[in-house]
């Protein structure tokens, strides 16, 4: 086997950033408009930074306290909270990263429309076949391990924020104040209103989660970096600059349009705004962006959906299988499994109007779990130290706020997702059964394990209970 390239800070910087830019903030001005107005928007920045904030603080904090726990977004989860909890954990971000494979391959070829009339909206049998070849393609890439996918990753990041930061530019020249500050709360009076704006936060929440999707990967990749302190900073850089740019591009997009225009712009909804600024070579260059974008996002989460399953099965959470690697160090048998799975999904183009939708919905849903069990463990690990510990009461803090900032984005996204997700954990149960057959493990190690699945089956019976009287009706989700 060849020596397995480490990544520098540079590196893990560009592969998170790469990860979160994506699909979403070509999109997130008419996804956000069509659920709020400009005043409560700023708000829900305000939230998702301090509560994604407060979990990048996590990351950062249990990356340097438990070093050992590298691929950390399931390894804590296990740590903290048993067997059972530490492979749904895996498992759910595994099928969170592999549904917005899915949902890339939509936009991608949404934007390729443009140009080609052919792909029409990005769902037809042509977008299905352009989809799956972009697929193998990346496929390729990986396999030849995480040094080449890493640097192929760094030059189309750089690419990538190239038209982001010009379509800033832009638009900050063509804001107009008038057009922002008209029916700036959204609310019936025109004034602020507490119920209406609280409902326009909470109706947002699942998109910001959405596009912040990414911002583990230092703590995937950990266990690939030169310097285990790097993967801290970078998460912190990359979490700060997205950040920046997902606000500037959807608050300052209300300084051009009014929001019921904003609301029904197609998909990639940044390029008509700028489109509408300069013309069509406003258009032409943010597609062009969307393409690379999301091709380098589609990437760095291969990268993922291949390392995560691979670090659980090395510590027997996975299915032994999913240990292979070739000569290049890549989870070869991982990125095979994801791979044939998301091409399956890519048929849901032909049958699904919304698939895009549909597929980073629950993408975003699926991953709540994960996150939700960074944030327990990190008050459970904090409170577990000692009285006089350095910073114990600001990680105390920190695990208490980003645990209610994921138990509250879970409410906000809707019963309907957070019920729909649980046929991804029901199914994972026989998954998890092999798992500890193969290991020679009991099945269910702890009584703790034993709760977390009957809860895990009586939220499934109840998706099925609420899909069969039609409380949850699959064709409008």
């Amino acid at each position: 086997m060849g020596e397995e390239k480490k990544l520098n800070l540079g590196s893990l910087t560009a592969v998170i950033i790469s990860s979160m830019i994506g699909a979403g903030i070509f999109n997130l001005i008419s996804d956000m408009a069509s659920q709020a107005a400009p005043g409560a928007i700023i708000l829900g920045w305000l939230v998702t930074g301090i509560g994604m904030g407060t979990l990048v603080f996590s990351f950062k904090n249990l990356s340097e306290k438990r070093p050992e726990l590298d691929a950390g977004i399931y390894r804590y989860a296990k740590e903290g909270f048993g067997d059972y909890m530490g492979f749904n954990s895996a498992w759910g971000y595994w099928l969170s990263a592999l549904l917005g494979n899915v949902a890339f391959g939509t936009l991608t070829f949404s934007a390729l429309g443009y140009f080609f009339k052919t792909f029409g909206n990005g769902q037809n049998i042509y977008s299905v076949l352009g989809a799956s070849i972009v697929l193998w393609i990346i496929h390729y890439i990986t396999i030849k391990g995480s040094g080449t996918a890493s640097f192929v990753n760094f030059i189309v990041t750089v690419a990538k924020v190239i038209p982001i930061i010009m379509f800033i530019i832009v638009v900050i020249f063509a804001f107009k104040a008038k057009v922002f500050s008209l029916d700036f709360w959204g609310t019936v009076s025109g004034n602020f209103e507490f119920s209406s704006v609280a409902t326009q936060v909470k109706n947002v929440m699942l998109t910001t989660v959405w596009v912040f999707i990414g911002v583990e990967g230092g703590i995937i990749y950990s266990g690939r970096a030169k310097r285990a302190k790097d993967v801290g900073k970078a998460t912190l850089i990359a979490f700060t600059s997205v950040l920046v740019l997902y606000a500037l591009v959807t608050i300052l997009s209300f300084g051009v349009m009014p929001q019921d225009e904003l609301a029904k712009m197609p998909k990639p909804s940044m390029a008509h705004v700028l489109e509408s600024i300069i013309g069509k070579p406003g258009a032409i260059i943010i597609n062009i962006g969307v393409i690379i974008s999301i091709i380098g996002c589609w990437l760095a989460t291969t990268m993922y959906t291949g390392e995560v399953p691979y670090r659980a099965a090395q510590t027997k959470n996975f299915p032994r299988l999913f240990t292979k690697v070739n000569e290049n160090g890549a989870p070869t048998a991982a990125l095979w499994v994801t791979n044939m799975l998301i091409q399956i999904f890519l048929f849901t183009f032909l049958i699904n109007d919304s698939a895009y939708n549909f597929m980073y919905s629950l993408s975003a849903s699926a991953i709540l779990l994960p996150y939700g069990l960074v944030a327990f463990y990190q008050l459970k690990y904090s409170l577990g130290e000692e009285k006089g510990t350095k910073h114990r009461v600001q990680n105390i803090i920190l695990g208490i706020v980003s645990s209610v900032f994921v138990i509250w984005v879970t409410f906000a996204s809707g019963i309907e997702y957070f019920l729909l997700t649980m046929f991804v954990f029901a199914a994972g149960f026989f998954v998890f059964a092999w798992v500890q057959k193969e290991n020679k493990r009991k099945l269910f190690a702890t009584k703790l394990d034993l709760l977390f699945a009957a809860i895990v089956l009586i939220l499934f019976i109840t998706c099925i209970i609420q899909i069969a009287t039609g409380a949850i009706d699959l064709r409008t989700i």
